[in-house]
This record gives structure tokens, C-alpha cells and sequence, in this order.
């Protein structure tokens, strides 16, 4: 094995990691991906002999990469992305593992997504790397330019506000397992005027296999729509189920044709459709069949 296959295969031993810290910085599943893949990119243009810590020194990149990201989306004035209910395929890990931990006291993901949104992105960063994933304050002032002592503070501030925040409810996923449904039996019956009104109208769909690693994208009520069309075949053989606790469905299981359809969901409509193919991908998903 050489060089650069011995560090593609760390990467990827540590790609969930990566993912699970860009979607706390960023609230969004697709630019996510994009910071990890920068990540991967500077590292594969890197020397890598002065690395000690592969793990911290990507971590610590892909902080920067996110809070590169979160200061651009503030100068051009963006509103905050919505909270998305899919979250991050990430591979199951040992309890005691701090990020694992981190994953599981978050049992308010979502909400706490929205109020990060409302922080400084170098709050934002300092919080999420100390709190949620156990970086030293240390490694978080070079990425915020600040002494340790001042990354200290804008983790506490940013901690204090998130502790004022108030709670919004935990999703209902009993009515988007309704408006999953609502969804396959219109794609079933190629109703198209039935897929818009269960899609909002800005709507992402995108779809990502093996031979396209970076995915497909489609936008838009219509488009989405039209494209559902196509998916009859696949929504009659659909089954229920709950990827990475979000409801979705899968199709032709135990077969070389396996795929699953995750989505995200904001006032009873479909904010984000994901078709996935790749077996890698599908491999890291956290699974459960449910009864139809």
C-alpha cells in the first residue's frame, strides 16, 4: 500500500467524525460534505511527515474550512439554513467515545441547530469543537485566531446561550411517516399535482451513487415532482423504515438494485429528498425496517 492509499483509508476510517463536525458548524447535510471533501483535498496536497495527529489535524481543518464557510454565508446576508431532520450517516461507535457521546446527549439536535444559528461563527466553532466533540482550547485558538483563554470565552458565552435557549418540540414522526406515504402513494399513481402539495416549494432532491460520488441535484416543486414520476416502480416496492432515526424508505433489498430514499421535512411538507445508491454510503446508514 502507499502513501496515498494509506492516507485515503485514514480519511475514511474517520469520515463520520469529519461529517458529524461540519454538520454541527453548518446545519446542512451538503455543505457538510463539501468541508470534508476540502479537507481531503488539503490533505492529499499536504506533507504529511510533520503530522502527529491525523485525527485532530483534520478536525482541526475542517473546523476552519466550516468557519471559512459561516463567515461568507454572513457577508452575503444569507438567512440560516433550516434545520434539517436527517441527520449524518454515522457509523455506530464504542459508548465511550466522546463524539459518540456527544451524538447521543443530543437528543435535541435540531433545535440545537437553531439556536447555533444565531451565533457568531467563531462562537459557533469554538462551542461545537470543545463541547460537543472534546477539542482542546488550545488547538480552537490558532482556527479563531485568539489565545486559548478567549476561545475559553467564546465557548462559554456561546454555552450560556445555548442554555437560555428555549427547546422547540421534538419532531412528529408519526405525521412524516404520513407525509412519506402521502408522497409514494402519489408517485404510485402519478399524480403530479399530489407530489407538489407535499413538497415544499424549494425542495432539494439529490441523489448520489457509486459512479457519482458528489451526487445529483435537482431543485424546485416541479422538477422534484416530475422526477418522483419516474420512481412508480421503486414506491410500489417501498418499505417504511427510520435512516439515522429519520423516516425514508428502501427498495429491492438483498438485490444488486438496493436504495434507499431519505428525507427532511419542515411544516408537513418535504424539504430534502435523498436517493442513495452507493454502497458505501448505504453501508454507513443506521437502518431500521418498520411494519407498513
Amino acid at each position: 500500500m502507499d502513501e496515498r492509499e494509506w492516507l485515503a483509508q485514514r480519511f475514511e476510517e474517520n469520515r463520520s467524525h469529519l461529517r458529524a463536525v461540519a454538520y454541527r458548524m453548518l446545519g446542512s447535510l451538503s455543505e457538510a460534505d463539501d468541508a470534508v471533501q476540502e479537507a481531503w483535498l488539503r490533505l492529499s496536497r499536504s506533507d504529511t511527515d510533520d503530522i502527529e495527529n491525523l485525527v485532530g489535524w483534520l478536525t482541526t481543518i475542517v473546523g476552519r474550512v466550516c468557519l471559512d464557510m459561516l463567515r461568507s454565508r454572513r457577508a452575503r446576508r444569507e438567512d440560516p439554513l433550516e434545520a434539517q431532520v436527517t441527520e449524518p450517516a454515522l457509523e455506530p461507535e464504542d459508548g465511550a467515545d466522546p463524539e459518540h457521546q456527544a451524538l447521543l446527549a443530543d437528543s435535541v439536535g435540531l433545535a440545537l441547530l437553531v439556536v447555533l444559528e444565531t451565533l457568531d461563527p467563531a462562537e459557533r466553532l469554538a462551542f461545537v469543537l470543545h463541547d460537543m466533540f472534546a477539542v482542546p482550547f488550545e488547538e480552537i485558538a490558532p482556527i479563531v485566531d485568539r489565545s486559548p483563554a478567549a476561545a475559553r470565552q467564546l465557548a462559554s458565552r456561546a454555552r450560556r446561550r445555548v442554555q437560555g435557549a428555549n427547546t422547540p418540540p421534538a419532531p412528529d414522526l408519526t405525521r412524516q411517516r404520513e407525509v412519506v406515504e402521502a408522497f409514494l402513494t402519489a408517485a404510485r399513481g402519478g399524480d403530479f399535482d399530489a407530489l407538489v402539495a407535499v413538497l415544499d416549494p424549494d425542495v432539494v432532491a439529490r441523489s448520489y451513487a457509486a459512479d457519482r460520488p458528489g451526487g445529483t441535484v435537482l431543485r424546485g416543486a416541479a422538477s422534484v415532482a416530475r422526477q418522483a414520476l419516474t420512481f412508480a416502480q421503486f414506491a410500489k416496492s417501498a418499505e417504511p423504515a427510520l435512516l439515522d432515526g429519520s423516516p425514508g424508505v428502501v427498495a429491492d433489498r438483498g438485490k444488486p438494485t438496493f436504495r434507499v430514499m431519505g428525507f427532511g421535512f419542515a411544516d408537513s411538507v418535504i424539504t430534502e429528498i435523498e436517493v442513495i445508491t452507493d454502497p458505501a454510503r448505504l453501508d454507513a446508514l443506521d437502518l431500521v425496517l418498520l411494519d407498513a
